[in-house]
């Protein structure tokens, strides 16, 4: 067993990307823990609308980043949710009840809002509620903050009145991103009317460093003062991002590629109000089954809730995990295999040395303590077990997996309980619509005969090895082009599907006798269901 000394010292050199950015991170802070007495990481996040798969991806990621720094440094950490719940609010969002409640008040901040749900005292706080809901579901450590609570009770207030001072070069280093209408009524600081709420667009037309105050033009051509401290005015978000930067101190966000620009504006902000921005990470887009970026208002991809109906949120976390910086397609049909793939990267850590298992993604998905549970079978073996036996209820499933491993209990094996459900869920849903069985040819029918007798010899409790052995010498004693061409046909004529599982697992696991009947059934021209199979 390796000390917590030794393991630290493996973490300098282990190339999971998580320890790559907390080595990055460790020099930018020159290789000390700051003044402040911690390192300080943050999310951000938009309350306009509700927690999505892409927040999940940011807080687990930086969550990853933040422990594998921990045990390289030893040096204590905190990571902040931050909410935008300041923002005005442009459009009614098409997704909330009540939206009559919420048009009088477009242009407010969202705290200022009516909650059209009727829980809390605000649309803003109902969605922070929503947001550290969603957060706690998934066990992440964070401390909350509100962009409303942080500016209305003073705490942005000294950086505020730094950024006042710097009014005329943060204007100078945004200036150059606008267009030129823009241009003419730029000013980093949005006063909140004193009259109605709403968070103001509006031409500065003088600033009073002195005072703390700005000057700006209202419609009618009158002069209104304010400050811009105490929840009086908010920053647009660029020049705000920047702000929170340096109030907070912070040392590591990650981000989006399509902010990457913002971020180099951001960070500019930062170094003219005298911080330093903190250290980053851009990580890639997901994309949709065609390959195109996923959008919140088109509805492609996959949702939280859509995932988690077929999936444990171990997977997601996985997928989060593989390749940041690499665009995923993230659609159905990569749900599966990220569950295999877990667990093959679980049934892996218990044998792997220290430095092998700091760079087993299981390490960083379960903070360095994964669980110890044998889960038995793949979660492929069971969705196909499930389309053979065609079955929608999980206690089906647990009478051919107790034959097969009588250990296996769902008490004592709750992942593959979990799995269970996962999978029924999963084969109702895609697999059972999309079955299409064929007839085998001439050739596929010798062949399928010739396994048959195989199965009827073998004695009961043949191992599933053995299994996978003989279904290849049955493969091999016919003119298959390849191998692969057998397994598709086993595929194609038992399990009406193109893909499949490893055959002498599925064997092993669906009973000898009922797989010998299986085939029995599709040589005397039906398919499993008991229709009439489609011709080769």
């Amino acid at each position: 067993m390796n000390s917590p000394t030794d393991t630290s010292a493996l973490a300098e050199t282990s190339n999971a990307w998580p320890f790559v950015e907390a080595r990055a991170l460790l020099k930018r802070l020159g290789g000390k823990l700051p003044a402040k007495g911690y390192v300080l990481f943050e999310t951000g996040y938009g309350p306009s609308g509700l927690p999505h798969i892409g927040t999940f991806g940011e807080v687990a990621r930086t969550t990853m980043v933040r422990r594998a720094f921990e045990l390289l440094t030893g040096f204590p950490t905190r990571l902040i949710a931050f909410s935008d719940d300041m923002d005005g609010l442009r459009k009614v969002p098409d997704n909330i009840p009540n939206p009559e409640i919420i048009r009088p008040h477009l242009g407010k901040p969202l705290t200022a809002i009516p909650d059209p749900f009727g829980t809390h005292d605000s649309f803003g706080r109902h969605n922070n509620a929503r947001l550290r809901g969603f957060l706690d579901q998934f066990g992440f450590e964070y401390e909350f903050l509100s962009s409303t609570d942080c500016y209305k009770e003073g705490r942005f207030d000294a950086t505020l009145l730094t950024l006042l001072a710097q009014f005329e070069a943060v204007r100078q280093a945004v200036l150059p991103t606008l267009g030129e209408e823009r241009r003419k009524t730029y000013s980093p600081f949005l006063p909140v009317c004193p009259k109605t709420g709403v968070v103001l667009q509006v031409p500065v037309v003088a600033t009073d460093v002195g005072a703390g105050t700005i000057t700006y033009e209202e419609a009618d051509g009158t002069q209104t003062t304010v400050p811009v401290t105490g929840g009086a005015c908010k920053l647009q978000w660029k020049a705000d991002w920047a702000m929170r930067w340096v109030a907070l101190d912070v040392d590591y966000e990650m981000s989006g590629k399509d902010l990457i620009d913002s971020v180099k504006l951001s960070s500019k902000i930062a170094r003219i109000i005298g911080g330093s921005p903190p250290q980053g990470y851009t990580y890639e887009l997901f994309l949709d089954d065609k390959g195109e970026k996923i959008s919140k208002s088109r509805g492609n991809g996959l949702t939280m809730d859509e995932w988690l109906r077929y999936a444990p949120p171990e997977s997601l976390s996985l997928f989060m995990y593989n390749k940041p910086t690499q665009a995923k397609r993230l659609y159905f049909d990569v749900i599966p295999r990220f569950v295999d793939e877990y667990l093959q990267h679980l049934s892996k850590f218990p044998e792997q040395d220290a430095k092998g298992r700091l760079d087993n993604p299981v390490w960083h998905i379960h903070r360095g303590q994964p669980p110890a549970e044998s889960v038995h079978l793949s979660y492929n073996v069971l969705l196909n077990l499930a389309a053979v036996c065609n079955t929608e209820d999980k206690s089906v499933l647990w009478h051919f997996i107790s034959r097969y491993a009588p250990d296996a209990t769902p008490a004592t094996a709750p992942m593959l309980d979990r799995l269970t459900e996962y999978a029924v869920n999963y084969f109702r849903d895609f697999v059972k619509p999309a079955k299409k069985y064929r007839g085998p040819n001439e050739m596929e029918r010798a062949a399928l005969e010739d396994l048959l007798k195989s199965l009827d010899s073998m004695p009961r409790g043949t191992d599933a090895e053995a299994i996978q052995t003989e279904v290849y010498e049955v493969g091999k004693r016919h003119a298959f082009v390849d191998l692969k061409s057998w397994f598709q046909t086993l595929y194609e004529t038992l399990l009406g599907q193109p893909t499949g599982p490893r055959m002498g697992s599925f064997i092993a696991l669906y009973g000898l006798g009922e797989s010998a009947a299986l085939i029995r059934t599709v040589l005397a021209g039906k398919n499993p269901t008991g229709d009439q199979a489609n011709a080769a």
